[in-house]
């Protein structure tokens, strides 16, 4: 007879979802919260010339404008109230992890459990207002040394500006927060994947326009579907690879009974960055180009000029650092995100040990080294998944959202928005058993 554990995962599929009424109520939430979101990303700042912010934008488009512009789903190239998006949130999050690892007091917090995470929270929401405050700021006078973008500019713009802006991104911190408790998936990062994928029909039908238009030829069109298949596959499959360190738990005695040793595993991820790396080092690397653009020293000559021309998105110094700055970012961030020294530690605690590493500090470097080997092969995958549509992108001018950094988004928000949407399912089917189960001892 099949375990209750085996006839869960047999029975477990989406057919299940019409009975499971908690989930729909949450499904419900989630998509009206991210309706409301994409609403939002249509509402202009007051005081905005649209058809100048668009004639404007279309030389910046390339740029770090046109990164934002995907993260916000369009709300930069409409300048909309949540042009901003959630990414000041994303960056004060890494700050206080990056200061978690400098500040005592941080990393002190950060292991009182619960309580310690609340205020490492709250500090984050702090510094995601300061943050916001001194973006929109910058974004405010942007849009007025540009000319004809803003209507009236002044004081009242600057502080309208300010103000909307910050309050477009506090409003989508608290909405993000609202789809992780009350909705399915994790609010911060489906809200970024609403605002990629809002747009991917879009950019698809430029690309087959181009090929209607004979700009792009059909083989060329089918070879990058495919390509972006493979690419999709290729992800799924590295996001779930992990390395397992087999783990041992001694006999343990309790009253007269004795307690036969357990083996668990410790898992590994191959990719434990994330996509935090593509994210850094395509960033940094359009801030150079943007702002050059912006003073208007790109055609004037000189150095900046040939600054703008090498750096340029598609150019080979461009790939090269590109590509060095995700494998810098996927070793860093993983330093700060796993610490080898804390988990043998807690290891130990339990009682827990590597079979033929001694537990502390040898437990440790064991960690340490596993971590490193494939953190390598994780970076490798990271810079292939990333580049190889890049050269797709420069070799034929397809569409800017067909980039690896958008697809490693949306395939992983997805497998963790199902992984959490199963686990639901799991629980109801369980429940449904227990009380099946129930039944039938009183019908006996």
């Amino acid at each position: 007879m099949a375990s209750a554990a085996e006839q869960l995962a047999a029975n477990l599929n989406f057919g299940a979802l019409s009975k499971a009424e908690e989930l729909k109520k949450r499904l419900w939430f989630t998509l009206g919260a991210l309706l409301v979101y994409r609403l939002g990303t249509y509402i202009p700042l007051p005081g905005i010339n649209l058809q100048a912010l668009a004639d404007a934008f279309k030389t910046q488009s390339t740029g770090i404008l046109g990164l934002f512009n995907m993260f916000s789903g369009g709300a930069v190239g409409r300048m909309a109230i949540f042009a901003l998006g959630i990414m000041p949130y994303i960056s004060a999050s890494i700050i206080i992890q990056l200061l978690t690892s400098v500040v005592p007091a941080l990393e002190q917090m950060k292991k009182e459990g619960e309580s310690g995470r609340k205020k490492m929270n709250q500090y984050t929401r702090y510094l995601t207002v300061v943050l916001s405050l001194v973006q929109s700021y910058g974004i405010a006078a942007g849009l007025e040394g540009q000319g004809s973008i803003v209507v009236h500019p002044g004081a009242s713009f600057m502080l309208s500006t300010v103000m909307s802006l910050t309050g477009g991104t506090m409003f989508l911190l608290w909405l993000g927060e609202q789809i992780t408790s009350r909705g399915v998936g994790n609010g911060t990062s489906l809200i970024i994947f609403s605002g990629i994928v809002a747009n991917l029909p879009r950019a698809l039908a430029g690309m087959l326009e181009l090929g209607r238009q004979g700009a792009l030829a059909t083989p060329i069109i089918l070879g990058v579907l495919v390509l972006a298949i493979a690419v999709i596959a290729g992800i799924v499959f590295m996001e779930r690879a992990q390395r397992r360190l087999i783990i041992q738990y001694p006999k343990r005695q309790v009253g007269n009974k004795l307690f036969q040793g357990e083996s668990s595993h410790l898992p590994l991820k191959l990719n434990t960055s994330g996509v935090i790396p593509p994210i850094f080092a395509s960033s940094l690397l359009l801030i150079p180009g943007t702002v050059i653009g912006f003073s208007g020293a790109a055609g004037s000559g000189g150095i900046l000029q040939t600054i703008s021309t090498l750096i340029a998105h598609g150019q080979p110094l461009y790939m090269l650092l590109y590509a060095a700055m995700i494998v810098f970012f996927s070793f860093f961030y993983t330093a700060i995100v796993f610490n080898p020294t804390d988990t043998a530690d807690n290891l130990k605690k339990q009682g827990g040990f590597v079979p033929g590493i001694r537990p502390g500090e040898r437990t440790a470097a064991f960690i340490d080294y596993v971590l490193t080997r494939i953190n390598v092969l994780g970076a490798i995958y990271l810079v292939v998944v990333c580049l190889l549509p890049e050269f797709l992108i420069s070799a034929t001018g397809v569409p800017f959202y067909f980039g690896g950094t958008s697809l490693l988004i949306v395939v992983s928000v997805t497998m963790d928005t199902v992984a959490q949407i199963q686990g639901h399912l799991l629980a109801h089917q369980y429940e449904g058993l227990i009380k099946k189960s129930k039944l039938r001892g009183k019908r006996r």
